[in-house]
């Protein structure tokens, strides 16, 4: 009986899992780059338990793409929402205005037009379901070196390190006009975020405790909405790939940009820097970067 249960139980949790995915029409279509392309999503959809205020539309609040090429490093870059970038059948505008004119279809088109590589798997996650993955592992241990009371975040934070639960973790991923470095400053804490809940989703207390696998499996299932053709191993691949990125020395951070401060009709945006975003990612295609190659802010790179 133990024998059964160990070879069903897998395949239990792809079935369990795959019965309650959400999909999307998303991908292009478009001949395949090199290696396998992940587009990772946070929308930021008004909904319970997740942000609710008066602001109206959904827009995409997080872009990630993460890359596992062929051969090489794998890499994750985080596309500032507030870049300008050309849409495809559309003005150029902020890359996250794609979402909320075109949705999934036309950010994936928006991405591939700006990277020149093609998308192979859409994961998205609303702001709601990052709440309730970070429950689902137990809460993750959160790090900021300053003090914050940010009323559009309603983030309280105390310099340092925090256990944060899930409403803790969402407003510690959406906060920005409170850090000195802006989106960016925001997208590095995203990523921390993310690496915390991967590290805990496969970590060796998950493997040994059937009863935390299937929470962990139904809360990411019901939270995630994916490509038609991505299921739960797609997912648990990318899960993989974002632990390997994650960990020491590996390769994550911002494309290259000349301005985070750009005009354009009465707002601010962020401009990359087109001498070097082509080679940018033509490397990150390849499995060439090196961390050099990311946007360095003030002190340093930005990762």
């Amino acid at each position: 009986m133990l024998v059964v249960f160990l070879v069903a139980w897998p395949f239990y949790l792809v079935h369990y899992g795959n019965s309650k995915l959400s999909h999307v029409d998303a991908l292009s279509g478009r001949s395949g780059t090199p290696g396998t392309t992940y587009l990772i999503v946070g929308s930021d959809k008004r909904e319970a338990g997740g942000i609710q205020d008066v602001t109206e539309g959904e827009r995409a609040d997080t872009i990630m793409l993460l890359q596992i090429p062929d051969s090489g490093k794998p890499s994750l870059v985080s596309l500032p929402r507030d870049a300008y970038v050309k849409i495809p059948g559309h003005k150029a505008n902020k890359i996250n205005s794609a979402y909320s004119t075109g949705g999934a279809k036309l950010l994936v088109a928006t991405v591939e037009e700006l990277s020149g590589m093609t998308i192979d798997h859409y994961l998205e996650v609303s702001m709601g379901g990052v709440k309730d993955l970070v429950d689902a592992v137990g809460g993750v241990n959160l790090c900021y070196d300053r003090d914050v009371d940010d009323v559009f975040s309603r983030l309280t934070w105390k310099a340092g390190c925090h256990d944060a639960d899930g409403t803790t973790a969402l407003a510690f991923s959406r906060m920005r006009k409170s850090d000195p470095l802006g989106d960016i400053g925001r997208t590095m804490r995203q990523r921390q975020v993310v690496s915390k809940v991967v590290g805990k989703a496969v970590s060796v207390s998950t493997f040994v405790n059937p009863f935390k696998q299937r929470k962990l499996v139904g809360s990411v299932a019901k939270n995630l909405t994916t490509d038609k053709d991505t299921g739960i191993m797609g997912m648990r691949e990318a899960a993989f790939g974002l632990r390997e990125v994650m960990g020491k020395g590996g390769l994550m951070g911002a494309p290259p940009i000349a301005s985070l401060n750009y005009r354009v009709g009465g707002q601010s945006a962020v401009v990359l820097d087109t001498k070097a975003v082509d080679g940018f990612f033509e490397k990150m295609k390849n499995g060439t970067l090196t961390s050099a190659d990311f946007y360095q802010g003030p002190g340093g790179p930005v990762g």
